[in-house]
């Protein structure tokens, strides 16, 4: 069973996998914490809630931010954006 398939099956491992990338962002763990955050940004986009999804990849965003990817950040931060003005067709 992969990392996504035991976060979208377990909301207990969907929280366990955000407190883990909150952790490492935290502690200037950036590519921990992406890790994590895109696994649950996955899990989010499965279960179709775009509450979820606007919230990783927002958190994704930051990361990126803070890692100097811009360019990444700012495809993040679109994503985010998409759910705002699209929330009927993804929910």
């Amino acid at each position: 069973m992969t990392a996504v398939s035991r976060v979208l099956n377990d909301i207990v491992s969907l929280r366990m996998s955000h407190c883990r990338a909150e952790q490492a962002a935290g502690a200037a763990q950036y590519h921990l914490a992406v890790q994590h955050y895109r696994a649950c940004l996955e899990a989010a986009e499965c279960r179709e809630d775009c509450q979820a999804v606007q919230f990783f990849a927002l958190k994704l965003s930051g990361c990126y931010d803070q890692m100097g990817l811009r360019d990444k950040a700012s495809q993040f931060r679109a994503l985010a954006s998409v759910e705002d003005e699209l929330p009927g067709l993804l929910g």
